[in-house]
């Protein structure tokens, strides 16, 4: 979906933005390509610079409660220092690098509920301006696809998908937020817990695995938070027994004995590190792309909320609509002031 908008600050008459990305979903660390088309207004004017801003939907705890906002998590200058005349079409490609830990948005075409937007600027004359706001689709990497499928034929369902702000002590996360998968648990760990919460966070070598379980209490025990790590690298993907290897990280998991409490993502707290073990294993499960397909667990069925995928597209442009309209009535403040 794209938005084609008048760059207001700039002035009437001013020049037109509209950022067509290349279709198809990106990988996370994966290339993000597209052009930005401009078009002058009504008297030439310096192009000073092109921006592009990676942004997302990230919710927030605090002591009043949930707060959304939006969060711009990268940014790049494509372009810029040309003159661009009256009425003139120009194109701008581009190709850039999107950050490892991008979130999934998407699982086999299913919309997972994530939203991301890449947005443009156009500075001016000493003025900037956002003009273009695309949504961004990205699918999962190999590993994660992998673990994501084995959990779909043990068994695990999925029930959402969110951006946290924050950080999860002890790992190498680099954005300030963290996106977090819900799963519920199937027959065989219903007893022991009532849901498990899935963060990846991707490096150019591995991924990292966090997986925190809200576990069950007993008649003379309370129910607490268990939380462990998991270090897969990229190339292990085709020679591990995913089935087996993730079916022992749940079963550790939820037979971790130590209670975590609520502070369980700052940075001071405890966590434990099981690495994955690599080398040749017994040969990997059935392919990639099978059991979540056909429905094996429901991680691929259904959306957040009850959300459908048109519905996601123009999520995209009401949240970061609305973000932009606060943003210009803080600048109007300010500049009153």
């Amino acid at each position: 979906m794209v938005f084609k908008r008048l760059l207001g600050a700039i002035g009437v008459g001013g020049p037109s933005v509209d950022t067509v990305l290349d279709g198809g979903a990106v990988l996370p660390g994966g290339a993000l390509s597209g052009q930005v088309r401009l078009r002058g207004g009504g008297a030439a004017v310096e192009i000073e610079e092109i921006g592009l801003e990676l942004i997302a939907r990230v919710e927030a705890e605090h002591e009043e409660g949930e707060s959304e906002g939006a969060v711009v998590f990268e940014r790049y200058v494509v372009g810029g220092g040309f003159r661009l005349g009256e009425d003139e079409e120009r194109s701008v490609p581009f190709t850039v690098m999107a950050p490892w830990e991008t979130p999934v948005t998407e699982l086999y075409g299913q919309p997972l509920g994530v939203v991301l937007g890449v947005r443009t600027e156009l500075a001016v004359a000493d003025a900037r301006d956002r003009g273009d706001l695309d949504q961004l689709a990205v699918r999962p990497l190999p590993v994660q696809e992998a673990v994501l499928e084995a959990l779909g034929q043990l068994g695990f369902g999925f029930r959402s998908a969110d951006l946290e702000y924050g950080r999860i002590g002890g790992t190498g996360q680099r954005l300030p937020f963290y996106q977090e998968i819900e799963l519920t648990p199937p027959p065989q760990y219903a007893h022991a817990v009532t849901e498990i919460e899935l963060t990846f966070l991707a490096t150019p070598s591995d991924v990292e695995v966090v997986l925190e379980a809200d576990k069950r209490g007993g008649p003379l025990t309370p129910g607490h938070d268990a939380l462990s790590r998991f270090t897969v690298r990229h190339e292990d993907v085709p020679v591990l027994d995913w089935n087996s290897e993730v079916d022992g990280w749940i079963r550790r998991l939820t037979e971790h004995r130590e209670a975590y409490g609520a502070q369980a993502y700052v940075h001071s707290a405890p966590h434990t590190d099981h690495h994955t073990e690599h080398g040749p294993g017994p040969g990997p499960g059935p392919g990639v792309g099978t059991a979540v397909a056909a429905g094996a667990a429901g991680l691929a069925v259904g959306v957040v909320g009850g959300m459908v995928a048109a519905e996601v597209v123009d999520e995209i442009g009401d949240f970061f609509e609305g973000e932009e309209e606060d943003e210009a009535d803080a600048d109007e403040e300010s500049g009153e002031d």
